[in-house]
């Protein structure tokens, strides 16, 4: 039997352990700030974006998603607030919810080119799709406005 003396892991906790519990919040925070601009490039035509007319014309003509300036909107919108609400960790399960619906969606669009983003495939979208629902799984967690406030959805 190892006593305190002879078993460094009892006596000091490396960084590692103690930084773990940043670890989700990262993955929520970083999740929700990579989407951000992808909204603000649909709704405000920022970061190079068309705005919403130009979107909506892509999703419309393009992609036959009618109409597309509402489907440009709505996509704009999980992107940007949705990407805002997982950062803050509020209504994080819905805010995750709709996310993970929206990637479905692109990876509708994206399926038939095959999996390597290179190529505008199914793998960035799907990342997006499997980032979302691990966090509608686990929720805001320690880290969150949800938890402060008590929301238990």
């Amino acid at each position: 039997m190892m006593t305190a003396t002879t078993d460094k892991r009892t006596t000091a906790t490396p960084f590692v352990d103690k930084a773990s519990a940043l670890a989700y919040p990262l993955i929520r925070i970083t999740t929700g700030l990579f989407l951000m601009p992808h909204g603000a490039q649909k709704l405000f035509g920022w970061f190079g974006g068309y705005g919403l007319s130009g979107t909506g014309a892509f999703f419309g003509e393009t992609l036959g998603m009618q109409p597309g300036v509402l489907f440009a909107l709505l996509a704009g919108l999980v992107e940007f607030f949705g990407g805002l609400a997982l950062v803050l960790g509020l209504l994080t399960r819905p805010a995750a919810a709709a996310v993970a619906g929206l990637l479905a969606v692109a990876l509708t669009v994206h399926w038939s080119n095959g999996f390597f983003w290179t190529n505008g495939g199914v793998e960035y979208p799907l990342m997006w799709l499997l980032l979302a629902i691990a966090l509608l799984l686990r929720g805001g967690g320690e880290y969150s406005l949800d938890r402060h406030f008590g929301f238990r959805f």
